[in-house]
């Protein structure tokens, strides 16, 4: 059985996405921006932006940011770095930003989600501590991220 040049465009597509959200995973504290992982992508910024989003229920930049919190909140719980040394670690140029993205994901600022959780994970396995701690933007976002850690989610190529 044959797919149609739509739906092979499709899966194309797809897999230059899981490249994209792979780069962002690994590349995360490098200097990023849409224009360059559509250009690596072979496709123009809005598309990127456009198909990343329906893929993965938020824009490239969004899921960057993400990533970038996330790597932030190991660094404030387990590390001795300052809030500013945390922001440059995790590739943000400007510690405002870092700040007001830090407080929108994590529900308060990155000083304070350090001194509240100064050891509190330090007997947990880090994985279980990157699954507790991980900040949620929403339900939806919540929701395709579990579909993907299960399988269940858009066929990726």
């Amino acid at each position: 059985m044959t797919s149609s040049p739509a739906e092979q465009q499709r899966l194309r597509d797809l897999a230059r996405l899981r490249r994209v959200r792979d780069r962002i995973d690994r590349d995360y504290a490098q200097p990023l921006d849409v224009e360059a992982l559509a250009r690596d992508a072979h496709m123009s910024a809005g598309h990127l932006s456009r198909e990343f989003k329906r893929a993965y229920g938020e824009s490239p930049y969004s899921y960057l940011m993400t990533r970038r919190i996330e790597r932030a909140m190991a660094l404030l719980r387990t590390g001795d770095l300052s809030v500013t040394e945390v922001c440059f670690a995790v590739g943000c140029s400007s510690l405002g930003t870092f700040s007001t993205r830090f407080t929108e994901l994590v529900g308060v600022p990155p000083s304070t989600y350090k001194a509240q959780t100064d050891g509190a994970t330090a007997a947990m396995p880090s994985c279980h501590a990157r699954q507790v701690t991980r900040p949620i933007r929403s339900t939806m976002t919540a929701s395709i991220r579990n579909e993907e850690a299960h399988g269940v989610g858009p066929d990726l190529a």
